[in-house]
């Protein structure tokens, strides 16, 4: 078994992403630590607009380093348009960071604050690319939003994903998903935060326009722990689980954020 290139922790973990990925000390690094007095109110920042078809979910699939749900993105069923973005952005995936214990799992801090994980909804620039492959090499190529998530009351909307963990623990598995509708896991508000960054796990790169919501959303303490269930290993080996896949915050270096409210 050969070692992967990049892990959470140890001698592979976040510091050393450098040595093999060298944008990772780039001046578009993300996640950011929010601060929210120097956030630049623009008024010319529209509402997003989420438009997502439940037809469109496929399945779910353990990656060994988180989960992903992935959707048929062949054509403009499900898009994200407006708020900083000019074109439509095709939905791809949804995926979650966590931490080792429910006090600290997001990417983004907001004024230093950590919460206990962060949903990341993953679009692709279709207007513009063919492929999401390329659309990651461009600077205007992805989009995604950001929900900061803490523990409180057990969130009924997520149910369906956590049920969904317990067949696909292993690194490589994948089950169907369908009927789902992500648009379901935000939260009432949909002000943001908006800012130009990265990849938070490699290949990092800086393709990324966030958005990041002001609003968090819940899930109870006994649902998150089943995230740390899921298993970064193969089926057979030896049993690693996913205890955390947060990658600490990088420095600003000049970008602005921007607030849409």
């Amino acid at each position: 078994m050969t070692s992967p290139a990049w892990r959470y922790d140890g001698e592979h973990g976040p510091e050393h992403w450098g040595k093999l990925y060298p944008i990772a000390n780039g001046n578009n690094q993300s996640p950011i630590d929010i601060k929210t007095s120097e956030a630049k109110h623009d008024t010319s920042l529209k509402p997003i607009g989420v438009s997502y078809n439940p037809a469109t979910a496929k399945e779910i699939v353990n990656v060994g380093h988180s989960f992903h749900v992935n959707f048929e993105d062949k054509d403009n069923r499900s898009v994200l348009k407006d708020g900083p973005l000019s074109e439509n952005y095709r939905l791809l995936q949804f995926h979650f960071h966590w931490g080792n214990t429910d006090d600290y799992g997001s990417e983004h801090l907001v004024d230093g604050a950590k919460y206990s994980a962060e949903l990341h909804i993953v679009h692709w620039n279709s207007a513009k690319y063919p492929s999401v492959a390329e659309a990651a090499a461009h600077a205007d190529g992805l989009a995604i939003i950001g929900v900061l998530v803490k523990v409180g009351q057990a969130n009924p909307n997520l149910q369906k994903v956590i049920d969904a963990l317990k067949g696909i623990k292993h690194k490589g598995k994948k089950a169907p998903f369908t009927n789902f509708d992500p648009s379901i896991l935000l939260p009432p508000s949909l002000d943001y935060w908006t800012y130009f960054g990265s990849l938070t796990h490699p290949p990092l790169h800086e393709s990324v326009i966030w958005i990041i919501l002001k609003e968090s959303i819940t899930i109870s303490s006994e649902q998150l722990a089943q995230f740390r269930t899921l298993l970064s290993n193969a089926e057979g080996d030896n049993e690693v689980p996913v205890k955390h896949n947060n990658r600490p915050p990088q420095p600003l270096k000049g970008r602005v954020v921007k607030a849409s409210f």
